[in-house]
């Protein structure tokens, strides 16, 4: 998990928008190779990790597959089990849960391909936003945020991980 490292979102992160709003983190890794936006999507999303978060959202009546993660990540596809594309650009996608409180992005930057030693950063970042209490009118993150927060930074890292090591291993498999 040493790989894995807390970040500022970067200036044209999409997720930039929510940051000022409620809750936003970015974590960052690199990767000794060139990779694509797409190939970073769709290997975040298939992980067995997130397979296992599938499985819940399934149960949800969510269900999901590695196809519709694939293409999600190449654009054919703008829903994913509890998430829908808010904002897509080259590198960068945007998705927001149905309610429209959690927010998850991916971004990458790649060294030039002219580059001595390629190599791709890749970001992970979630934003929740605060719901309007209907007591007091002010907006407010709620008690299962602060709860579970500690839970999420480490799952975020985690997630972000089981992508990098997907990736590498592909490189390694020659896929």
């Amino acid at each position: 998990m040493s790989a894995i490292h807390p970040c500022e979102l970067p200036a044209n992160a999409l997720l930039r928008k929510y940051a000022s709003e409620g809750y936003a983190d970015c974590y960052v890794t690199t990767v000794g190779a060139r990779v694509q936006h797409a190939e970073f999507v769709a290997a975040f999303y298939t992980t067995t990790l997130f397979k296992m978060e599938r499985v819940i959202l399934r149960l949800a009546g969510l269900a999901s597959t590695d196809q519709q993660a694939r293409e999600l990540a190449t654009g054919a596809r703008d829903t994913f089990a509890a998430w829908r594309v808010e904002a897509r650009d080259v590198d960068q996608l945007l998705l927001s849960d149905i309610r429209g409180r959690t927010k998850s992005w991916l971004m990458l930057t790649r060294t030039p391909d002219d580059a001595a030693v390629p190599q791709t950063q890749l970001f992970f970042g979630s934003a929740v936003v605060p719901r309007l209490n209907a007591v007091t009118g002010q907006r407010e993150m709620g008690l299962m945020f602060r709860a579970l927060l500690g839970l999420h930074k480490l799952y975020s890292r985690a997630l972000l991980g089981s992508a990098r090591r997907r990736l590498m291993a592909d490189r390694r498999n020659g896929d």
